[in-house]
């Protein structure tokens, strides 16, 4: 493959799932691209992949390693953390980012993409619709800290930031189907679906950085809305796996996530389906 012209250079922090071939995919297109993992085994897996590899660890009470190296000359930067909260939830990870920040201010970045998730919206037994002039409300923990690391990013002068929000990732081989199959007494059955490819996180993702979008939040979710047992068990006859059973006596609630605002200021198709 033939690489364009380098461009200017870009970090990601969080080279995962996700942050890995996104990286990747920055690179091909001719950016610098710095990446970070946790782990001291990934770094060399970075560095076959073209990517400069720098091992950091944000902790609440600092940030652990070369994160002033990882920083210098970067003009933009891809925050990709999942907080799982879930599985650490007395975990502080809005002080994690602020950390983050502080040593971000010292830095010449210009730019910050925030990857948060549509989870910062409440679900409702209405299912209202989700437009990006709908300001954030959920209660959750995770959806708190994120809302709060959201308003800290745009209202720092230092930077302009963008912020991202995106609804369940899947991919061909993560599926949240998968994990559902076969399961009883689910709740929420007639909640819309709300789930994007990754393939899709990262296009929007490469868009939004090549067209200089920034100080604005998108939502992202494909377009389209089945129930969740209308979804999950069409999915799952289809792929052979074992039916998810809902209980549609309880009153389900969710919320509809609208994309358009995204597709109309990138002009964006999404590239995947349900």
């Amino acid at each position: 493959m033939v690489l364009t012209k380098i461009k200017s250079q870009i970090g990601i922090i969080g080279c995962g799932w996700l942050g890995l071939p996104l990286a990747e995919h920055l690179t091909e297109l001719g950016y610098k691209t710095k990446g970070t993992t946790t782990s001291d085994l990934k770094l060399e897996s970075l560095s076959s992949k073209g990517i400069l590899p720098f091992k950091i660890v944000l902790t609440e009470e600092k940030v652990n390693g070369d994160i002033d190296g990882f920083l210098e000359h970067l003009e933009t930067l891809v925050i990709n953390i999942p907080p799982r909260l879930r599985k650490h939830p007395y975990r502080n990870h809005v002080d994690e980012i602020r950390h983050l920040v502080s040593k971000i201010e010292k830095n010449s970045i210009k730019n910050i993409l925030f990857i948060s998730s549509t989870s910062v919206f409440k679900d409702e037994e209405d299912f209202p619709t989700i437009t990006d002039e709908v300001k954030p409300n959920g209660i959750s923990n995770s959806a708190k800290q994120l809302i709060e690391i959201e308003n800290m990013l745009l209202a720092n002068p230092s930077f302009r930031t963008t912020v991202l929000r995106f609804s369940g990732l899947f991919d061909d081989v993560r599926h949240p189907a998968y994990v559902l199959s076969g399961k009883t007494d689910l709740k929420n059955a007639n909640a819309p679906v709300n789930l994007i490819h990754k393939d899709d996180c990262i296009a929007i993702i490469a868009m939004i950085i090549e067209d200089n979008v920034w100080g604005l939040s998108f939502n992202a979710a494909t377009p389209y809305h089945p129930t969740k047992k209308v979804y999950y068990t069409s999915f799952c006859e289809a792929n052979n796996l074992a039916v998810p059973n809902y209980n549609s006596e309880t009153k389900s609630k969710g919320k509809k996530i609208d994309s358009s605002t995204l597709v109309r200021h990138l002009n964006y198709s999404f590239k995947r389906q349900l």
